[in-house]
């Protein structure tokens, strides 16, 4: 089943209240990711962290809260993984990526 969410021009979720643990499946097959443990504990921590600031996490600070190494961080979420974090965690694009 395919669930329907608005995004922008870039594929980030238009309204991050939309987001929904089925929703995150979805968007991470549609980037080549399937979604494991170590993945959840990524993004609930990219999600934590965009809760409480109200910003999207760069690499560094997912990486401490999730205590996964950033080099482990890649291997999960390859080719741009704080891009990819946030468009699978339904969070805004991080202010570091152009």
């Amino acid at each position: 089943m395919t669930v329907a969410a608005q995004r922008d021009a870039e594929g980030y979720l238009a309204n991050k209240d939309d987001w929904s643990e089925e929703l995150a499946n979805q968007l991470a097959g549609e980037l080549g990711v399937t979604l494991g443990d170590d993945h959840w504990t990524v993004l609930n921590a990219a999600r934590a962290i965009e809760a409480e600031s109200g910003s999207s996490p760069g690499l560094r600070k997912i990486s401490k809260r999730s205590e996964t190494p950033i080099k482990s961080i890649y291997k999960l979420f390859p080719d741009g993984p704080a891009k990819l974090i946030a468009k699978i965690a339904g969070i805004p694009k991080p202010k570091s990526c152009l």
